[in-house]
């Protein structure tokens, strides 16, 4: 073996070794890496899925779908991936790392903008942005979150990105832009529409913003994960009506 070939292992174990000792991981266990925006819901999820399948413990690995991918294309000992974006899980697929003829899509969301739930703006508009009583805007880094490339897409389509970027706080993940403006470090912010549902009495939900794309999750079992067949009952389990209940009261749309 090569000596680069022996470097590259050598950082893929590393990786591996980091987020099992992170997430506590055993033989019997299933990792699932999942958009931040899935907290919430996947929790609950991942109790019933372990009510259901006695001797199976579910750790969930939340942050934004680049980061995800970027731990898994390391080595990371994931068995399922849920992004928040179809491009991430396209990068997924290119870099050969999900497992063939898993990938579906299990819910879809709305990009929103809200403001802290006492803020007296009128904000009806994308172009109200602009108001000067506006000053910070919370989003998520374009390039490494896709409720960031959402917004900015949506700010490029009206022609009013080069006027909100300057206000723009950015975020390393949705949530993250949600507690931005939660606790008032922001005027406004870009999240989802089940984001703002979490916090409904910090924020508010004031313009629901079309998107060029819809915003639908997909989800896939990562090739040579360490539990495929939990992995497999899991893509299953979360497509059952029970599991899309819980989704839906989360605010999850059908995808």
């Amino acid at each position: 073996m090569s000596i680069s070939c022996i470097s590259t292992s050598l950082r893929r174990a590393g990786v591996a070794l980091l987020l099992a000792t992170t997430l506590g991981a055993q033989a019997a266990d299933l990792t699932v890496s999942a958009a931040a925006s899935l907290t919430n819901a996947f929790k609950e999820l991942g109790t019933a899925f372990e009510a259901q399948n006695p001797g199976t413990k579910v750790l969930l690995n939340f942050a934004a779908s680049d980061a995800l991918l970027a731990q898994i294309s390391k080595g990371a000992p994931v068995d399922v991936f849920a992004s928040a974006d179809q491009e991430t899980m396209d990068k997924a697929e290119a870099q050969k790392l999900v497992a063939a003829g898993s990938r579906r899509n299990f819910v879809a969301n709305s990009l929103v903008i809200i403001t802290p739930s006492d803020s007296s703006l009128s904000l009806k508009a994308l172009a109200d942005l602009q108001q000067p009583g506006v000053k910070r805007v919370a989003l998520g880094t374009p390039g490494g979150v896709p409720a960031g490339r959402y917004a900015k897409g949506a700010l490029e389509a009206a022609k009013l990105w080069t006027a909100v970027e300057p206000k723009a706080v950015f975020a390393q993940n949705v949530r993250q832009a949600l507690d931005y403006v939660a606790r008032g470090e922001a005027e406004a912010g870009f999240v989802y529409a089940t984001d703002a549902a979490s916090q409904k009495d910090k924020v508010k939900i004031v313009l629901t913003v079309p998107t060029e794309t819809a915003i639908a999750y997909p989800m896939a079992a990562i090739a040579g994960g360490p539990n495929a067949d939990a992995a497999r009952k899991f893509l299953d389990f979360v497509a059952t009506p029970a599991s899309q209940a819980v989704l839906a009261r989360y605010g999850f749309q059908k995808p």
